[in-house]
């Protein structure tokens, strides 16, 4: 069977995928959610022309050095009622307090004759400056943020907690945001017992379960480990039908290889479809993508790294995409290898550490797909085009830090 690019594989993938329900939340709960609207601002930020900073309101035509202004006025933040200034007048002003009418600058207040700066001290009834301003010096003006009407954030952002105070700040005390994917994890293989149970010869923890749903958790998804299912016909399809049940995506890791005991891609095929079971990468060479009883299906590798870097080159946009989110490609970063690397032609994923101070990157451990000690010793994965069997030491290669 003809290999496909790892390109090819993830745009078949994200093609027949479609973003899950939205919800409205409470804006307190919106971090880390997807914005299933566009938000405008309903009015000009500012809202009026403030102070940007503690200082005194004047014109700025009466701010030459050694000019002496009657203080007219105390302008407090959350001030409704204003002077009007005349020529020769000033008014002392807190930060982000309203400009009163008159006025069309500030002066800080350490550029002034006025010493007492103590909380609750009264305003001088004279202020002398000691130099001149600008006209919309030290003013905020209204509008110079946002404009009414003015797409402030648009749907398919993840929202981070500046976005949220943004949005408190415009008000916004609810907002529609997609639901979050549910993600069914399982593991096949009558090798695996759980954790917390003691080994016996031949076995191992399942550990994949517990790194996929951490990784399903990272991407803001809800994961829902099932278990393991014995390599039998009858146990993988109640697994994949209680898996069905209520997810978004189904992730199953082992069972899609060719090995006889390997009935995952057997159920699914027949309860549903498979598009593709081999790509050209490494590692992971053996993963399955379809649909399960109606319900989005992918199978990835059993050896650990594998499934680990098949979920971050494939599953996480996958995640992206039913979340509603903005379909980006994966920043790169250039690494330089510190040493001679070889490949075997696939598109590879290598296990680095990267060194933050020169940039050298240096390979983590054994390349083994079982050697999940390399993966936690590493801090990035290079990344080796397809058809490139070495690389020399010196030499540039891309690189997703991690």
């Amino acid at each position: 069977m003809t290999l496909l690019s790892v390109n090819d594989a993830r745009a078949q993938i994200l093609a027949s995928l479609r973003p899950v329900t939205t919800t409205r939340v409470a804006l307190e709960l919106a971090a880390g959610r997807v914005l299933a609207e566009n938000i405008r601002a309903e009015s000009d930020f500012p809202h009026f022309d403030n102070s940007s900073m503690d200082g005194f309101a004047l014109r700025a035509g009466d701010s030459a050095p050694g000019q002496t202004l009657r203080v007219t006025a105390d302008i407090p933040a959350g001030s409704a009622s204003l002077p009007t200034l005349k020529a020769g007048e000033a008014a002392r002003i807190m930060t982000g307090a309203p400009l009163p009418p008159g006025a069309d600058a500030v002066i800080a207040v350490e550029e002034t004759d006025f010493t007492n700066r103590t909380a609750g001290s009264a305003a001088p009834e004279k202020v002398i400056v000691q130099r001149a301003v600008r006209p919309g010096e030290n003013v905020r003006l209204r509008g110079a943020d946002l404009r009414e009407g003015e797409v402030v954030l648009h749907a398919g952002r993840r929202l981070r907690a500046q976005d949220v105070g943004l949005l408190a700040m415009l008000g916004a005390e609810s907002l529609t945001v997609f639901a979050r994917p549910r993600v069914t994890i399982l593991s096949s293989g009558d090798e695996l017992v759980p954790v917390g149970q003691p080994l016996t010869p031949g076995k191992i923890h399942d550990s994949n379960s517990y790194a996929l749903a951490a990784q399903v958790e990272s991407t803001g998804a809800q994961a829902l480990r099932l278990g393991a299912a014995k390599d039998e016909r009858a146990a993988v399809q109640a697994l994949l039908d209680r898996a069905a049940e209520s997810a978004d995506l189904i992730v199953a890791t082992a069972g899609v290889s060719v090995g006889a005991f390997d009935f995952v891609k057997e159920v699914v095929e027949s309860n549903g479809t498979l598009n593709f079971w081999k790509v050209n990468m490494r590692p992971g060479k053996p993963l399955a993508f379809g649909e399960y009883r109606g319900v989005p299906f992918m199978g990835l590798p059993g050896n650990p790294v594998s499934a680990f870097v098949t979920f971050e080159v494939f599953a996480r946009p996958a995640l992206e995409k039913l979340a509603g989110a903005t379909m980006r490609p994966r920043a790169t970063r250039p690494v330089i290898l510190a040493e001679a690397i070889e490949s075997d032609g696939r598109e590879s994923y290598l296990r680095a550490v990267v060194d933050p101070v020169t940039n050298l990157a240096r390979l983590a451990g054994h390349q083994g797909s079982g050697n999940l000690f390399s993966l936690v010793q590493a801090n990035a994965l290079l990344i080796i085009p397809a058809g490139v069997k070495s690389r020399p030491a010196g030499k540039p290669v891309d690189a997703w830090l991690f």
